[in-house]
């Protein structure tokens, strides 16, 4: 018990002295201070949920000992009462300053997450209470997401949004190669509850880091009442055919890479007989092809042009999945899982950072929130529809068939890309201007 307490607080010291020595502010001429703020928030939560990445399953298996099913109905019911729960979000979150509601949403998602090792403790943890935490958390995630996107169109400069987000999506591939692995080691030394602890303290880590940002925010949009509609969102992303497009595409894709993970981690923890470390290990080591691309993004964008990486690594990231769904036992089981999840994670970091600098561009100030809110309303709604159905196809078949049915449907979402060249007209001018910049 008291290896375990030091090791907690250990970990605990290593976070938050890593977090408060971490200084980007630098990195993006003209941003400084504030934005190293945003940027510290950001890596720490972004750590502790890598740090818990399929926590909430691992609980299931490991100490609920459920289903297969049962522990794909935690993703995905989960997530689709929580995007249910979001939709009239989006036009109250536009009117509000974005810093409190962030604020808020860090706080919530502290506040029940602690409930889960505390009734764990007790032996008094339950599935339904399990599946209740995650449904506050994804309510709270999108709450986060919509006002996040708004508040970084007005911290940062339109020239240096690439760079930023650039940033963000070193830090996100960062913690996907050290959280997973380090995750295992400490659900396999102090129990599956242990990183939703220290996930819950990120957020509040990131509660105190946004707290920090002194510079004032621009005031919220008025938004009419006729404008407030709950579908606005929606409607401001149909009448964009790049939006709309890169919506269904990224939706479907999404939904299909999403809709294994819960089937990946039964057939290797359960089927396969690999330790929680050893897909921790895994998923971690994966991960480095997130850091690779993530650093190729913005000198591949310089070279070649916001459309064709868009299109170009739109189509590449599509060809990995169906890989998964022959895996094996062993080293050579384990080997093949990082190859394919490394080849597919590279292509989407090289993608994600251009992806989110045209859209945060392409979308209205006055509409920004309700955009993000109701695109991540549709793509958790897919996840979960997704989600809970590849868990029926595992049931009926095998989790190995079900992932391999995903990889043949995920190469068939590149039709959906937008291809046609006037769909891209009214951000060829502006990419070209902003690359430019941020290469100065």
């Amino acid at each position: 018990m008291h290896r375990a307490g030091a090791a907690r607080h250990g970990l605990a010291c290593f976070l938050i002295n890593s977090w408060c020595a971490a200084r980007p502010d630098g990195w993006i001429t003209g941003v400084g201070r504030d934005f190293g703020w945003l940027w510290r928030a950001y890596t720490a939560s972004t750590l502790g949920t890598y740090l818990a990445l399929d926590a909430f399953p691992l609980i299931a298996i490991l100490a609920l000992h459920v289903s297969a099913a049962q522990v794909s109905l935690i993703a995905a019911a989960s997530l689709a009462i929580g995007a249910l729960l979001a939709v009239p979000l989006g036009p109250w979150m536009e009117s509000r300053r974005k810093r409190p509601l962030m604020i808020s949403a860090d706080v919530l998602r502290f506040a029940v997450l602690a409930t889960v090792p505390a009734a764990y403790a007790l032996h008094a943890l339950t599935y339904y209470h399990l599946l209740a935490v995650a449904i506050v958390v994804a309510l709270a995630d999108i709450v986060f997401v919509g006002a996040s996107g708004a508040h970084l169109k007005g911290l940062v400069p339109p020239e240096h949004l690439l760079t930023a987000n650039g940033r963000f999506e070193n830090v996100l591939w960062i913690s996907a190669a050290v959280g997973p692995p380090l995750g295992g080691g400490l659900v396999g030394a102090l129990g599956p509850a242990a990183t939703t602890l220290l996930n819950g303290v990120s957020f509040l880590l990131s509660a105190l880091g946004i707290r920090m940002i002194k510079a004032p925010e621009p005031p919220p949009p008025a938004v009419r009442e006729h404008k407030g509609r709950v579908t606005e969102g929606w409607r401001a992303i149909f009448r964009d055919t790049w939006l709309r497009l890169m919506l269904a595409n990224g939706v479907l894709a999404n939904s299909l890479i999403m809709a294994t993970g819960p089937l990946l981690l039964y057939r290797m923890v359960h089927e396969l007989g690999f330790t929680p470390l050893a897909y921790g290990l895994a998923l971690g080591i994966s991960c480095l092809g997130g850091l690779l691309g993530a650093r190729l993004s913005q000198p591949l964008t310089r070279r070649f042009g916001q459309r064709a990486i868009l299109l170009g690594f739109g189509v590449a990231r599509t060809v990995w999945l169906m890989g998964l769904g022959f895996i094996g036992t062993g080293a050579a089981g384990l080997v093949m899982v990082i190859a394919v999840q490394f080849s597919m994670i590279t292509c989407i970091a090289v993608f994600n950072p251009v992806f989110a600098t045209c859209r945060l561009r392409r979308a209205p100030d006055d509409k920004v929130a309700r955009i993000l809110t109701a695109w991540t309303i549709t793509s958790r709604t897919g996840i979960a529809v997704l989600t809970a159905g590849w868990g029926v196809l595992a049931a009926f078949t095998s989790a190995s068939a079900a992932m391999a049915i995903a990889g043949v449907l995920m190469v068939l979402t590149s039709v959906l890309l937008p291809w046609r060249r006037q769909n891209w007209d009214s951000a060829d001018s502006a990419s070209a201007s902003e690359v430019t910049t941020a290469a100065t």
